[in-house]
């Protein structure tokens, strides 16, 4: 009794620790996980608002340095061509080119399209050559919208440029025509900073990469794997409506968003490492482990001291749990306080009536052992609730057996030879569905029905079923040879089927039965029926799951009684019925 005792006393205690543990712990850790969450989720927001707003900076700022070369241009197109301004305009031609060092050409047209003046850094100045360009794409874009920006091409496969072409208020004013050397927006760009490594680049609209803080990124052109994976970048961040996570140009992961340059067709992107963009929402988290962590462990802590002092005066309750432990299920401990002594009565008591229970249910589960077959009673048994027999659809292999010519061996013997024949035969075969786990469901005079998979499971029914339907017709068949030597001519003649049934007790409040209802139900008992001495009859899905070694023979399509149209029937280890 004092091994009984011990036991309970340490679950108990266990069972305080948790509950004391989970009171302290479940909100601390609750809290804090909501805290870590919305922290989370507030600085990846400004994270994501940061970049953004980076991006768009960066945007404004190369717009401002493309307006500025627009404007720039625009005061070379204020005046008509005339020969007393010919000279003025050469001169502010070259104003222009100290002033705007991205500018590498300028090229002047009057309102008829012809170029008046060219001036150049890398080449020959020229004037008056009456070039026709009218047919340009630069001077009819900016006829249409006074202003037209070119897209941006390659010098000497490297160095980015860029057409901007400006028309004058006036059509005898002209155009002015400008090749924009787009790498001196680096300037621009190499001075974001973003964090401590966070970076931004400029692609235009096909993906060519135009400026980047590593120029020489922007000299190997658009064949270099590293410029492309800068376009796959801005690709995804268009995909995801916002920010994105992707890889820059070394390799790394980086989170990056973009805007978009108003007038052209770029795109400016923003960029930062993933570690250090994420850095502030690590170490928030690692702090919030930390607090969460010296939280639980003064939980812990301090539901070990509770548990302690309310299992110690346990020992003062020995003596009422003897009686409980000798099967007084109805006693009771009565203590009247209401500290841990009284929790802990209750307890025990509500044990009692437990027991109490459980006593009832083995009383029930006996009676069961009386009406139904002994493989569900103790299934219900093991189960501890009569539940499992409730109706339920499944799997099942069904196997019928009947032995052939008893009714006129039952006609012409004795009562006591019959029961002496029928109780070797129903012995013999109870044990072999018992050793295969299988469920005697009926016996009826010299049948029998066998469930397979119901209401015990079975991992291959299919192959237990054909089985136990062989060892069914060995075990049977040795026994008729017992017989026939008394001068008995009894034949055995096995039926078998698989599929779905509907499986569960049946019968009224005093008496009820195990068994299975459906189709494969009704072909298994017709096959039984037609099998002869010595044969097992069954359907094509049990025909499949034969064990190697084992004969299987097709009898074809045959139409049995009862059912609407003929099926398949294979014979398992047929043989010629035994002669009389």
């Amino acid at each position: 009794m004092i091994r009984s005792w011990v036991r309970p006393r340490r679950s108990l205690f266990t069972k305080y620790f948790i509950v004391l543990f989970s009171a302290v712990a479940i909100p601390l850790f609750s809290n804090g996980g909501l805290e870590a969450w919305f922290s989370y989720r507030d600085q990846r927001e400004q994270l994501h608002e940061h970049l953004g707003l980076e991006a768009r900076a960066a945007a404004f700022r190369i717009q401002a340095f493309i307006d500025t070369i627009r404007a720039q241009l625009g005061w070379m197109v204020q005046l008509p061509w005339t020969a007393a301004t010919e000279d003025r305009q050469r001169l502010d031609a070259q104003r222009l080119l100290r002033q705007v060092p991205a500018v590498a050409h300028l090229t002047l047209v009057d309102g008829d399209g012809k170029e008046r003046l060219h001036v150049s850094r890398v080449s020959l100045n020229r004037a008056g050559s009456g070039t026709d360009w009218s047919g340009d794409p630069a001077v009819a874009g900016a006829r249409a919208a006074r202003v037209w920006y070119g897209p941006v091409t390659s010098h000497r496969g490297s160095e980015p440029f860029m057409t901007i072409a400006v028309a004058g208020n006036r059509p005898s004013a002209g155009i002015a025509i400008a090749e924009i050397n787009l790498k001196l927006i680096w300037d621009v760009i190499a001075s974001i900073r973003v964090g401590r490594t966070g970076q931004a680049f400029v692609l235009d609209g096909p993906g060519r990469l135009i400026a980047h803080p590593d120029i020489s990124l922007v000299l190997r052109g658009t064949t270099d794997a590293a410029a492309r994976s800068l376009a796959t970048l801005r690709d995804e961040i268009r995909t995801s409506g916002g920010t994105a996570t992707g890889r820059d140009a070394s390799g790394q992961r980086v989170i990056a968003a973009m805007a978009a340059v108003p007038g052209v067709d770029w795109t400016v992107v923003v960029m930062q490492p993933l570690l250090e963009a994420f850095g502030p929402i690590i170490r928030s988290l690692v702090r919030t482990g930390v607090f969460l962590f010296l939280g639980a462990l003064f939980a812990a802590l301090l539901a070990f001291w509770l548990a302690r002092r309310m299992t110690g005066p346990i020992r003062l309750l020995e003596q009422g749990t003897r009686q409980i432990g000798a099967g007084h299920f109805d006693h009771r401990i009565a203590i009247d306080s209401a500290d841990e002594l009284g929790r802990l009565a209750a307890q025990f008591n509500a044990m009692a009536g437990e027991l109490a229970l459980s006593q009832e249910r083995q009383e029930r589960i006996a009676r069961l052992r009386r009406f139904l077959a002994p493989q569900v009673a103790e299934l219900v048994d093991s189960s501890g609730d009569d539940g499992v027999l409730d109706g339920r659809r499944v799997e099942v292999a069904v196997i019928f057996g009947d032995l052939r010519g008893f009714t006129a061996f039952s006609a012409g013997t004795p009562p006591e030879a019959v029961m002496e024949v029928l109780s070797e035969y129903f012995e013999g075969l109870g044990r072999v569905i018992t050793a295969h786990g299988a469920t005697l469901i009926s016996f009826s005079g010299d049948g029998l029905m066998v469930l397979v998979n119901a209401p015990m499971r079975c991992p291959d029914p299919a192959r237990a079923a054909v089985a136990l339907a062989v060892d069914m017709q060995a075990l049977v068949q040795s026994l008729i040879a017992t017989w026939r030597a008394r001068g008995y001519t009894i034949g055995f003649g096995v039926g078998a089927a698989m599929g779905p049934a509907t499986v569960g007790r049946i019968g009224y409040a005093s008496r009820c039965d195990y068994t299975a209802i459906g189709p494969v139900v009704n072909l298994a008992a017709r096959l039984c029926s037609a099998a002869e001495d010595r044969q097992i009859l069954i359907d094509a899905v049990l025909a499949e799951a034969v064990p190697g070694g084992t004969a299987v023979t097709s009898l074809g399509a045959r139409s049995l009684k009862g059912l609407p149209a003929a099926v398949p029937v294979f014979c398992v280890a047929c043989g010629a019925p035994a002669a009389p």
